[in-house]
């Protein structure tokens, strides 16, 4: 194992022009990029390990609001079922008693959570997935 004191020094020794041949020569043989930020930050992974790209994070658009839980006020949260869809009072009912029922699917994140405080207030648990 390499005297990691001595590398310290040695690295602090070098000038700008050195250090930059040297993260060129270690983003070619790793396989890996240095990130830029405050001062010089390179990335390291160990040899011969493959370096995945991050994906870029995709914002969610489309939501489902899931009743997992009614509650103690049943008749209540079949009318805020009816209130936040366009069900009939038999298909909210059987939709009420269905265990984790899918109210609404595909929705955008206002609707989803409009329809979960109506539901939330009326003693519903509600996840919006």
């Amino acid at each position: 194992m390499a005297d990691l004191a001595k590398l310290v020094e040695q690295l602090s020794e070098l000038t700008i022009l050195e250090a930059s041949e040297l993260k060129t020569m270690l983003e070619e043989k790793w396989g890996v990029t240095a990130a830029s930020g405050g001062g010089m930050m390179m990335m390291a992974a160990a040899p011969g390990a493959a370096v995945a790209e991050a994906a870029p994070v995709e914002e969610q658009t489309e939501f489902n609001v899931v009743i997992t839980d009614v509650g103690p006020k049943k008749i209540n949260v079949i009318k805020a079922v009816r209130q936040v869809t366009n069900l009939g009072l038999k298909e909210a009912k059987d939709l009420v008693e269905t265990a984790n029922a899918l109210v609404l699917e595909g929705v955008s994140k206002d609707k989803a959570n409009e329809a979960k405080t109506v539901l939330e207030a009326e003693g519903a648990v509600v996840a919006v997935k």
